[in-house]
């Protein structure tokens, strides 16, 4: 796999898999997370591989949704999915890394830029960010923060 397009990580004095319990809960990651607000699943709900969530995306006044399906589930290591627009174009895919450390963990949030080249121009008119990977560095260094609070309370 290439090198994500913007990546972050903090240390969390919580164990690894009540970190995992927070990311891999898309309803709880929504509350943590700057542009995604909520999401509903579609077919079986649960943090299960192949499993899919449509997310509800806001900036501003602008709003979008998106089509997730889950790719990785492994238990207090690593949850991620694969993200794509309502016509099943690839837009993005986003991961959480997670590693004991000490008496906590250390997490890692990547996201990988899966636009084509012909849709980064839509997309970014329809959004109103331009600079999608400066976006999503600034976005990720505030949901760490907000998974540390919330995992350490």
């Amino acid at each position: 796999m290439t090198e994500p397009s913007a990546t972050g990580k903090i240390a969390i004095a919580a164990p690894p898999e009540k970190v995992y319990s927070l990311v891999s809960d898309p309803g709880a990651l929504a509350g943590m997370a700057e542009e995604y607000e909520g999401h509903r699943w579609v077919g079986p709900a649960g943090a299960t591989v192949g499993a899919k969530f449509r997310g509800s995306n806001r900036r501003g006044l602008r709003r979008w949704s998106t089509l997730s399906t889950i790719t990785d589930a492994d238990e207090g290591k690593r949850f991620a999915f694969e993200v794509t627009t309502f016509a099943g174009l690839p837009v993005a895919r986003w991961q959480y890394d997670i590693e004991a450390s000490g008496d906590g963990c250390v997490a890692v949030e990547s996201t990988w830029d899966r636009r084509p080249g012909w849709l980064r121009g839509p997309t970014s008119l329809f959004t109103g960010v331009w600079k999608r990977d400066d976006a999503n560095r600034a976005n990720i260094a505030a949901t760490l923060a907000r998974l540390k609070t919330a995992a350490e309370s």
